[in-house]
């Protein structure tokens, strides 16, 4: 089994005995999208289809926006693209992007998981959070510390919806955030990374 397999929250829930719940608990940080950013997008969406295909959607939208804020954090952080995140052989499989704590070993090692993105394939997040809470359950078990939350984000690049899993429950964020609120999105996502600091030190 892996991450992929999981097709909704509920199933997840019903596997782990997860419970759930609805709140807003983001409070988006000031933070302004770099001028390279800003130029970098601005650039990509006046002259390309950005939204045409999944790979569109994460090489020109989602991986620069997680990138461009992963910045403000580098010191004590490692941004991952792609790489395997196995606690078991049901908890097993390959998020789209990982943030984790920074390794003592370098670059190469990885660290305790704090967020992890989901691409919604298809524009489906019913079953892109399934997958995204099965990989913040096993980023959980991983840290071993079940009183560290940890964070998930599923998008198709035009809407960002966050939610988090600290002990059994998994809270989602009430309120979703669209593509034509740049500062909203960054100023989320940098929220979510800074208030793992105090975990991580």
């Amino acid at each position: 089994m892996a991450f992929t397999d999981f097709k909704s929250i509920e199933q997840v829930q019903e596997t782990f005995n997860i419970r759930y719940a609805e709140e807003d608990y983001i409070k988006s940080d000031d933070i302004t999208p770099s001028k390279t950013f800003l130029e970098e997008y601005h650039f990509s969406r006046k002259n390309m289809d950005i939204f045409s295909s999944e790979a569109s959607r994460c090489e020109n939208v989602i991986y620069p926006i997680i990138r461009d804020v992963y910045k403000h954090h580098v010191e004590i952080y490692s941004l991952w693209s792609h790489k395997s995140l196995s606690y078991d052989k049901v908890l097993t499989g390959i998020p789209d992007y990982i943030i984790t704590s920074k390794s003592s070993l370098g670059k190469t090692i990885l660290g305790s998981p704090i967020v992890v993105v989901v691409e919604a394939k298809q524009n489906n997040f019913t079953e892109g959070w399934g997958q995204c809470l099965a990989e913040l359950l096993a980023s959980q078990k991983l840290n071993e510390n079940t009183k560290m939350p940890v964070y998930g984000v599923v998008t198709d690049g035009e809407t960002w919806h966050f939610g988090k899993l600290i002990e059994d429950l998994f809270i989602k964020n009430e309120s979703i955030f669209a593509i034509n609120n740049l500062k909203e999105i960054f100023g989320s996502l940098n929220y979510i990374i800074r208030e793992s600091t105090s975990y991580i030190r």
